[in-house]
């Protein structure tokens, strides 16, 4: 299986500290079943910065490790790269990454709302042949408010990435159940672990699809994870015609 949002390289965000962490974490990740892995350091959130020929020297790095540590894993180089107006612009200078050189990018949302130019911007990313993969939507305040925003990006031919925690419970039932309303109505397309470390932020991969698998039958965490198989070989995904959803007043946050 394929893990399209990790943060396994070591020492550039938040996620592995150092190599020791990383080789663990790639340790556990083989063991959840995960074989391949597209590293994707935080990029551009105001207090990470991790160009592409920084990542694509760590990833390197950590393949030539795994292979001395004979590992089964792979690694391959992306950026979670949080939304902002000149995006557009560095990806034509080639500035920034795409999950694993493939038409699909991993963009991220700020955690409490979705900039009006988002729209906009997607459409213009996918004008010039890219798909914009939403990371964990779930976790958006505004999103969880405003199901309908999700709902008319993805539409609009946008896709997105539930992370596997959610889907566990591991941030909470609310969320977890939030998650599952959005699988519900055809609003996700990916799963991925969006793992830091092994303590706070595990994989729980496994987990994730048996709760998907339980809720929906076994096609639909199927189609998940032939969906990362899809995007690592740079083709189309399978899609469901999404569906909105009604606006749940919520209780607490996230």
């Amino acid at each position: 299986m394929i893990d399209i949002h990790c943060h396994i390289l070591p020492a550039m965000d938040d996620g592995a500290s150092d190599s020791a962490d990383s080789i663990e974490m790639a340790r556990a990740a083989v063991y959840q079943g995960i074989r391949t892995i597209i590293a994707t350091p935080h990029h551009k959130n105001g207090v990470y910065e991790n160009g592409q020929a920084a990542v694509r020297e760590a990833a390197d790095q950590l393949n030539k490790r795994l292979i001395k540590e004979d590992i089964p894993l792979t690694v391959l180089p992306g950026q979670e790269i949080r939304i902002y107006g000149d995006l557009e612009r560095d990806l034509a200078e080639q500035q920034l990454l795409t999950l694993n050189d493939t038409k699909y990018i991993l963009i991220e949302f700020p955690f409490d709302q979705v900039p009006r130019y988002a729209e906009q911007l997607f459409y213009d990313l996918q004008l010039k042949g890219y798909i914009p993969v939403i990371a964990h939507p779930e976790r958006n305040r505004e999103i969880r408010e405003n199901p309908s925003l999700l709902y008319h990006l993805v539409e609009k031919g946008a896709a997105s990435q539930v992370t596997s925690g959610s889907l566990a419970g591991t941030f909470g039932k609310q969320m977890k159940a939030f998650s599952l309303r959005l699988a519900e109505a055809n609003l996700i397309h990916f799963v991925a672990s969006d793992a830091h470390n092994l303590k706070t932020r595990d994989f729980h991969y496994q987990e994730a699809l048996h709760v998907l698998k339980k809720e929906f039958g076994p096609e639909f965490p199927y189609m998940l994870t032939e969906n990362a198989e899809l995007l690592l070989q740079n083709q189309t995904i399978y899609r469901q015609p999404p569906q909105p959803l009604k606006r749940r007043k919520l209780f607490g946050l996230f």
